[in-house]
């Protein structure tokens, strides 16, 4: 009797623990950044120099003259880090004629619901600053493609960066 109830004990505690797996941290207080120049405070920094510049294009998934846009981790607001690439951004769109799609993207953390939501908060940001450098609302369409639009598919923490952005491009 007191082997079968030692058994059951066991087995029952193995059931319990199961192949658990650690959930991604989405508010990113666990993240480990080997790179000391990308933390400012508890939150994470984009160094836009790590994106190149227009005339490299290295980074760059936007089109058409225009700079992409980083995020922090589960962020929609625009970092100081991006301004140049909003005021590249800005000239851009006020020499243009044509509309200017805004597409929000994110890494392949949070579900998929979390991360349409996100991409489409982050192309608001870049479209309200578009907007209030004087560029006609009814010029820009934003769209978010979540995480099903990826530029960089290896698991590390500088490629989630890369695929925490906005891209801009003309509507043709």
């Amino acid at each position: 009797m007191t082997h079968t109830l030692l058994t059951l004990t066991a087995v029952i505690a193995l059931f319990l623990s199961g192949c658990g797996q650690t959930a991604p941290d989405l508010n990113g207080s666990n993240n480990n950044i080997s790179d000391a120049n990308a933390i400012s405070g508890d939150t994470v920094s984009i160094d836009e120099s790590n994106y190149g510049n227009e005339s490299s294009g290295s980074y760059n998934s936007s089109a058409d003259g225009f700079r992409s846009v980083y995020f922090d981790f589960g962020d929609y607001t625009i970092s100081s880090e991006m301004e140049n690439a909003m005021n590249n951004n800005i000239k851009v769109a006020m020499s243009s004629s044509s509309k200017i799609k805004i597409e929000g993207n994110c890494d392949e953390f949070g579900t998929d619901e979390y991360n349409y939501a996100l991409g489409l908060k982050r192309a608001k940001a870049v479209k309200d600053s578009l907007v209030s450098q004087g560029i006609a609302s009814d010029k820009t369409v934003i769209v978010s493609f979540g995480e099903s639009s990826p530029v960089c598919t290896e698991p590390n923490d500088s490629c989630y960066d890369r695929n925490r952005r906005v891209d801009l491009r003309l509507v043709k």
